[in-house]
């Protein structure tokens, strides 16, 4: 029975990781090179992530600097900036690309929060989902067993407990985002 728990925990633990990797690309008005991560550059015909074809650095706060191995990709770089929902538009010198982030007006900055909450808001459907599954898991398994009703309802507080405790992570990951987002 704890095997059950715990295949439900760790798919918990997922969408929580999900979500922390989907906040770390929304730009808070600062660099960060993480923006990157899902972009793909055409690198002689395969996508490529950034980070395997250019060095990516944070030269100045709102500023990062991608420096390609091969001058030939500028070009590739430049069109996967603009191509991607970053809403930025890229500096080509011949031989780095710089993008600056300009600095957040507050009603970027409140549409930002929405976004954030919305996610989370989604993460946390996703882990009731996930409660929702386990809980018929354990019905099922009782049916097939001789599992007792305290039995059943034990492993269903259990996941209750999970499902309260990574709602809660959720709710602090949404509150930590908004601040940083709201900070000026």
């Amino acid at each position: 029975m704890s095997e059950i728990i715990k295949t439900y925990e760790e798919k918990m633990i997922k969408s929580c990781d999900t979500l922390a990797a989907d906040y770390v690309t929304i730009r808070a008005g600062r660099a960060n090179p993480h923006i990157l991560d899902k972009l793909k550059v055409d690198y002689y015909g395969t996508p490529t992530p950034f980070q395997q074809v250019a060095n990516v650095s944070v030269p100045e706060a709102r500023m990062i600097q991608i420096q390609p191995w091969e001058t030939s990709l500028l070009k590739e770089i430049e069109k996967a900036i603009l191509m991607s929902d970053l809403g930025l538009t890229p500096t080509n010198d011949g031989k780095v690309i710089r993008l600056v982030f300009p600095e957040l007006t507050e009603d970027r900055r409140k549409e930002l929060v929405k976004d954030i909450k919305k996610k989370g808001e989604n993460t946390k459907v996703a882990i009731r989902n996930i409660r929702r599954d386990a809980n018929d898991a354990i019905k099922k398994l009782s049916k097939d067993t001789d599992m007792s009703e305290d039995e059943v309802k034990k492993n269903e507080d259990s996941i209750q407990k999970l499902t309260d405790k990574y709602v809660a992570q959720v709710d602090k990951m949404i509150d930590e985002k908004s601040k940083e987002i709201m900070t000026v």
